[in-house]
């Protein structure tokens, strides 16, 4: 693996360009017109390197877990790439980067849902909840949410409804996507003894709550078409999108298997990928 490539690893970068994403489409939401050029680029800068500095301290706290897990045990720390000083040192630089960039060029509310999201991510999903409880992606799912908070306080310091809603959606689509990875990879999870769901309930089980929260999840983007400022391109991607999630996980739940939830964990992508691209796009803003 190149330098590169471990760093992209260390820091999380894919699930980082996410959250990043879904902080910018929610300032679009709530600004009547384009944000602010400048306004955007801090944010998307702040959201990133605070992602990116969690990410590093998630693998720091996870390691002795990612060195018994197969899927794991080949980044960056377990396999000696990178030390783990060197991953606090950067995980928490990038966050104090962040927080100040959002202090001084965005303002304090923006910052403190920054904050929220790092806190809710480190320390209660990956240093508390994680290897204590079954909800732990369930209420780990917060720390997206929050992204989506701070691109809508970036617009509007006030609690407004469109973002409010988008982090609805992330906290909905967090856990139904992990969950299936996770069947994917039960043993490891057992092996590891870190309760998510299908260790501690089984594939069926699990499937029917990836069910549930891709019914609720489709929903709530349904809802933001009539209360949100998004026009007829986000209506059809909305309903298009969570049609097809909503016919891979039924049948998850009709013959759970890896395949079928490997087929979920890639719709969940194309999902959500396609919602906030839409969010962006929408013909009002054009």
């Amino acid at each position: 693996m190149s330098a590169f490539h471990l760093w992209i690893d260390l820091l999380k970068l894919r699930i980082a360009s996410v959250i990043t994403l879904t902080g910018v489409s929610a300032a679009a939401l709530t600004s009547p017109t384009w944000p602010k050029a400048q306004t955007t680029a801090l944010l998307a800068l702040a959201l990133l390197l605070a992602s990116a500095g969690a990410g590093a301290l998630n693998h720091v706290i996870d390691f002795d877990i990612d060195a018994r897990m197969e899927r794991t045990r080949r980044r960056p720390l377990p396999a000696g790439k990178i030390t783990r000083r060197c991953a606090i040192v950067v995980g928490l630089a990038l966050s104090v980067v962040a927080l100040t960039t959002a202090l001084l060029y965005l303002n304090r509310i923006v910052a403190l849902h920054l904050f929220a999201g790092w806190f809710v991510y480190v320390i209660i999903y990956t240093a508390w909840l994680k290897r204590r409880s079954v909800l732990n992606i369930v209420i780990g799912g917060l720390a997206g949410s929050f992204a989506a908070l701070a691109g809508g306080a970036s617009v509007r310091p006030e609690l407004c409804l469109p973002p409010l809603l988008l982090a609805a959606i992330i906290f909905f689509w967090t856990p139904p996507h992990f969950w299936a990875l996770a069947i994917m990879y039960l043993e490891d999870y057992r092996r590891a003894r870190i309760p998510m769901l299908p260790a501690v309930h089984g594939t069926e089980r699990t499937a029917f709550w990836i069910l549930v929260h891709t019914m609720l999840l489709a929903a709530v983007s349904v809802v933001l078409v009539v209360v949100g400022p998004s026009g007829g391109l986000y209506a059809a991607v909305a309903v298009a999108a969570a049609a097809y999630y909503l016919w891979r996980n039924i049948q998850l739940v009709r013959a759970p298997s890896n395949q079928a939830a490997l087929a979920s964990f890639k719709a969940s992508l194309v999902y959500l990928t396609l919602l906030l691209v839409a969010m962006l796009a929408d013909s009002r803003r054009w």
